[in-house]
């Protein structure tokens, strides 16, 4: 099932990739600010509930797909690309195992815990 569910995350960074290409910006933007989600990891710092809702905020798929669609709606390319880059990332994390975060620790996320071999 592991798998499975891997090669569905890869099949949305896929058309994560594919949205992109519809918009008007060079191609390096997408590998430039496809890291730029991780800024959430500063929400850390200040104590672990904090750092999750940072996180899951810009880690969110639906969120993602919202921000998107108001760029649509608003013809607006720049906030497409947020919510495609979001939505991108939130996928590639997916693949690695990455999920979103309860309030406890970075480590325990819906996927499960990070580093289990579970």
């Amino acid at each position: 099932m592991k798998i499975l569910l891997k090669i569905e995350e890869l099949m949305m960074l896929i058309l994560s990739i594919v949205m992109f290409s519809q918009l008007s910006f060079d191609w390096w933007w997408y590998l430039v600010l496809f890291l730029s989600p991780d800024v959430s990891f500063i929400g850390y710092t200040i104590n672990p509930k904090f750092g999750a809702i940072c996180y899951n905020l810009l880690h969110h798929k639906g969120l993602a797909i919202m921000i998107y669609l108001v760029g649509m709606y608003l013809n607006n390319e720049s906030i497409q690309l947020v919510g495609i880059i979001i939505f991108g990332h939130a996928s590639f994390d997916r693949i690695l195992g990455y999920g979103l975060k309860y309030s406890d620790s970075f480590n325990n996320t819906h996927l499960g815990k990070i580093g289990s071999k579970d």
